[in-house]
């Protein structure tokens, strides 16, 4: 798997990972929205680490910087 996710990308996704959280924690979100939202802030937590997201793939999505070699 090939790195296609950019530093700012990942940020945005484990900010907006914790905020689901952080919405869960609080009783502002329950039932199957919090089930729903708590799926995909693991997705955005585990692409954020691999930096690797599927989605991008069939539309030749890159947001990580090319090297300069």
């Amino acid at each position: 798997m090939k790195p296609n996710m950019g530093t700012i990308d990942r940020l945005i996704r484990i900010m907006a990972a914790v905020s689901i959280g952080m919405l869960y924690l609080m009783d502002m979100i329950s039932g199957t929205l919090a089930i729903v939202l708590g799926i995909v802030a693991a997705a955005f937590l585990l692409t954020s680490f691999m930096s690797w997201c599927p989605a991008y793939l069939p539309f030749g999505i890159n947001t990580r910087k090319r090297d300069k070699t």
